[in-house]
């Protein structure tokens, strides 16, 4: 079972598509934050769901909040998808899939790829909010709703 609503999130360090580290505790209990796991950088349903938040990425921001992606990709794949789609918020590269397991997920595909779910963060840096579908759209607008 996965982190739950009301539970604190964990503090994590990864790199982000830049190859830069990155600190969860510079966002985490500062503002609103919107984690979500995706499977795999370039497939259908996560190049949907990455330009979905890219294409309302201004909405988070007027409501104050950051969108952080997470997968088992590489800092070389998330470059690329980030590059390729032109991704504004970050990615981050969780290859051995430490933040997976801090977050508690579910095994997807016999542990191969990362689980679709989205994680909504309050300004406590506790969740508010958890959405799970296989479904890339949903997770956007759900996010979204929960943060008005």
């Amino acid at each position: 079972m996965s982190l739950k609503v009301g539970d604190s999130i964990p503090k994590f360090e990864l790199l982000n598509q830049h190859g830069e580290p990155f600190d969860s505790g510079t966002v985490i209990g500062k503002k609103p934050v919107v984690v979500y796991f995706y499977p795999k950088d370039q497939t259908p349903g996560c190049t949907a769901e990455a330009c979905s938040f890219r294409d309302r990425y201004e909405e988070f921001l007027e409501l104050g909040a950051e969108v952080i992606g997470i997968s088992s990709d590489g800092v070389k794949s998330h470059q690329k998808f980030a590059k390729r789609h032109h991704l504004p918020f970050i990615l981050l590269a969780d290859s051995d899939k430490k933040v997976q397991r801090l977050f508690k997920l579910p095994k997807f595909l016999f542990g191969l790829y990362t689980k679709r779910i989205t994680f909504v963060v309050d300004k406590k840096g506790k969740v508010s909010y958890v959405h799970s579908s296989l479904m890339p759209d949903t997770h956007i607008k759900k996010a979204l709703q929960q943060l008005k």
